[in-house]
Parts: structure tokens; sequence; C-alpha cells
């Protein structure tokens, strides 16, 4: 069920609905073909149908609960073989309220599963595919609570930071054999993660809260201009160069130990 075109196809993960969905319509409104994941297949099918109808691109269905070893791998064997895709976003992701010692820990096993172990299985099975043919793309989503662990569930932050880390190791591994990588790093965005993980938000946060829409719009601009990290909450971007400039400057002194020095 796919369609040869000179973008290729565009595997998006948690598409059925929130960032995923806009992902999707985004990328099919680019040219991509689509090959779209997530546990929903109702939700998806919709979403093949109306993307199908508005635009002259394919979108494939492909059922799949990537808290499941076994689901990740029937994704991950599909990026290691189907040379027309071109580009994965790793958007799945769940988030937990409550601190780690309340959280339940089968919860918090599936939140590692989903948010790490599927998303770097799939970012490896990519890597390996796109490293080959030359060309590719990998999006993975991360969240700015990678930036403040002090602000969020424990298990949460640490996922994101996690996908933050992984993400600029592989642009390291790979960016010189044709494949684009970035993190995107959202803020506070009206999706059903929220309600999910069994958080309310009252109208206070309104003016915080961006809409899926325009998270992924400058998402996109970012990856079209080939940021490695992009923030789209962030007003000023020097903001961040600041602190990668900062963090370099610290690396030299991350190898020696000094007499003197005192560590915690």
């Amino acid at each position: 069920m796919s369609t040869v075109n000179d973008k290729g196809t565009a595997l998006v993960t948690g598409a059925s609905s929130g960032i995923g969905a806009r992902y999707a319509e985004r990328l099919a409104e680019r040219g991509y073909n689509l090959l779209l994941v997530a546990r929903d297949e109702q939700r998806l099918q919709r979403l093949s149908q109306q993307l199908q109808s508005r635009f002259a691109v394919t979108a494939e269905v492909m059922p799949a609960d990537l808290t499941d070893a076994r689901a990740i791998e029937r994704v991950a064997q599909r990026l290691r073989q189907d040379q027309q895709i071109s580009l994965l976003v790793n958007n799945a992701g769940v988030a937990l309220s409550g601190s780690l010692a309340e959280s339940d820990r089968h919860s918090v096993a599936a939140l590692l599963q989903l948010n790490v172990l599927a998303l770097t299985l799939l970012s490896s099975a990519a890597a390996v595919n796109f490293s080959i043919a030359g060309r590719g793309g990998i999006i993975n989503l991360g969240s700015v609570v990678a930036l403040l662990p002090e602000r969020f569930n424990a298990v949460y932050a640490a996922s994101k930071a996690y996908v933050l880390s992984l993400t600029q190791s592989l642009q390291a591994e790979v960016g010189d054999r044709g494949v684009r990588v970035q993190a995107v790093l959202p803020g506070m965005t009206r999706t059903e993660i929220w309600q999910r993980s069994g958080v309310t938000l009252d109208a206070s946060f309104d003016a915080m809260i961006m809409s899926p829409d325009d998270m992924v719009d400058a998402a996109l601009r970012g990856f079209d201009e080939g940021e490695l990290v992009t923030i789209p909450s962030l007003p000023d971007s020097a903001d961040w160069h600041n602190l990668l400039q900062a963090r370099m400057q610290l690396a030299p002194n991350l190898s020696h130990r000094h007499p003197a020095a005192r560590y915690s």
C-alpha cells in the first residue's frame, strides 16, 4: 500500500491524536507518504482516510502498542527493511503524575518501555536503514522538562533527558552519513497526554500552552533549518546557544581529576 514519491514515507508513532496527528498532516502536505503507528486502530483509520482524501499521498495504518516488546520489534523490522521510509518521527510517549515514590511500578515500567526503549530501538533501526541509503531523518520528541527536571515527575523528566542525550549522541554518530537528527523539546502543549497522566490543567495555564499545530510548525521549521535541538516555546534561541556554549566550556575539565577538587 505504498506509492513511490521523491519524499519517501514518513513513519509517525503516536499518530492517532495530538502532536503525532499534526505531524502526519503537515508531512502529508509536504508530499510524504505515511506509515501511521499507534494503539488506536479506529482513530488511525479515520486519520488515514482524511489525509488520503486531502493530499495525493498514501497513509498506511500499522496498529501497535509500543509498550509491548513484540510490537516494538515489528515496527523496528519494518524500519530496517522498508527502503521507502525516509523519515522517522518518534512521537509516542506517556507521562505520569505524582512523585516517583508514589508511582505504581508497572506504570513506571510502561513509561520507560515507551519513552526510552521503544524510541531507542526504533531510532537504531532507522539509523541502520538511513545510513546505508545515505539519507533520511529522525525526529525525537522530548520535552523542556529535560532541562528543568525539578519541575515535573522524576521518571518522566529523566526519560526526556535521555531522549535529548540520545539524539545528540546519535547525531554525532550518523550525521556524516547523510542522516538528519533532531530533538524537539516542546513546552506545555494541549494534548491528551495530560488527561491520560491524571493531570488537570486549569485556566491559569492557558497563556503558557501551545497548540499542537503551532508546536509542530515551529519544530518543522527547525528541522528545515538543520537544528539539532528545537525548543518551540523558547522566545530567544540565544538562551539555548548560551547553555550549549557553557556546556562545551565545561567539557575540558570533566576528564581531569584535580587533587584539590571536591566531588559530590
